[in-house]
């Protein structure tokens, strides 16, 4: 999911220790991810033109500890699913 450079730095240090930031969920976040590969709730997202009328891409609007989370278990080699859903708000 490709993320505005405002969100990479967040997402990048929650994607360093995805296991700490699932564990600090309820329980039923953990179980989720362990059971299906993806977040419980799907992360907002905008096109970046909103924001700024010459820029592409994706903005994390809510939900990057799951955008980071996604990313540490996939580098981590732990069950990902291979679709997740997000609400996207585009033009």
């Amino acid at each position: 999911m490709p993320t505005g450079a405002s969100d990479d730095g967040c997402i990048k240090e929650y994607a360093k220790n995805p296991v700490h930031w699932v564990d600090v969920r309820p329980r039923e976040v953990g179980l989720h991810w362990e059971e299906h590969g993806t977040w419980l709730r799907p992360p907002l997202l905008i096109d970046r033109s909103f924001l700024d009328p010459s820029s592409s891409g994706l903005q994390v609007v809510e939900g990057r500890t799951r955008v980071g989370v996604l990313r540490g278990r996939l580098r981590e080699g732990q069950h990902i699913a291979p679709d997740h859903q997000a609400w996207v708000g585009r033009r």
